[in-house]
């Protein structure tokens, strides 16, 4: 069984930019949507992928009562969209944890809990965090450049500027190439 594996802020929804740094929304009327995702992850399902969001939210740790809210935008997600799991890391660097992307634990209990092979499986992300998590259990990657202003990915990924565009890929038969 194959994944996609897919960051939130920046891939699924808009993140909201601060000093060219994108940042989670921390309320749920500021969570909205990218054009064309639902209809991206439908195409994910109905060709038997598992669909799976990854996502650090660690102001969570700072202002424990945004906490409502991301399960509020996480709620409207699984209900609304193609979507088997949202695993979530509220921790921040200082803690250390195996789940804070870069390191790859978020990816390792997903893949348990899907039943899914992670060097079968897709990352896609808009940061070098998410790429880095993904390379690190052999995903193959895909990288949102939105152009922020931080350090970017080390290869090897594959950029793209969109989540459908990765969806156009594969309708073309293009990433039996690209992967292979």
């Amino acid at each position: 069984m194959t994944c996609i594996f897919l960051d939130r802020d920046g891939v699924i929804n808009k993140a909201i930019i601060k000093f060219g740094k994108p940042h989670a929304p921390k309320k749920f009327e500021d969570f909205q949507i990218i054009d064309g995702i639902k209809e991206s992850l439908l195409y994910f399902k109905k060709n038997g992928f598992k669909v799976c969001v990854f996502t650090n939210q660690p102001d969570v740790k700072f202002n424990p009562s945004i906490k409502k809210e991301i399960i509020k935008m996480h709620n409207f997600l699984i209900e609304n969209f193609a979507i088997d799991l949202i695993e979530v890391c509220y921790h921040d660097d200082s803690d250390g944890c195996e789940c804070r992307k870069p390191k790859p634990g978020m990816l390792i209990n997903a893949a348990k809990k899907l039943n899914v092979k992670l060097d079968k499986s897709f990352v896609v992300g808009d940061r070098w965090r998410d790429i880095q998590a993904g390379q690190m259990v052999n995903c193959r990657c895909f990288y949102i450049n939105n152009n922020y202003n931080e350090k970017k990915p080390e290869m090897p990924y594959i950029e793209i500027r969109h989540l459908n565009e990765l969806v156009g890929k594969f309708k073309k038969k293009v990433i039996n190439q690209i992967i292979n």
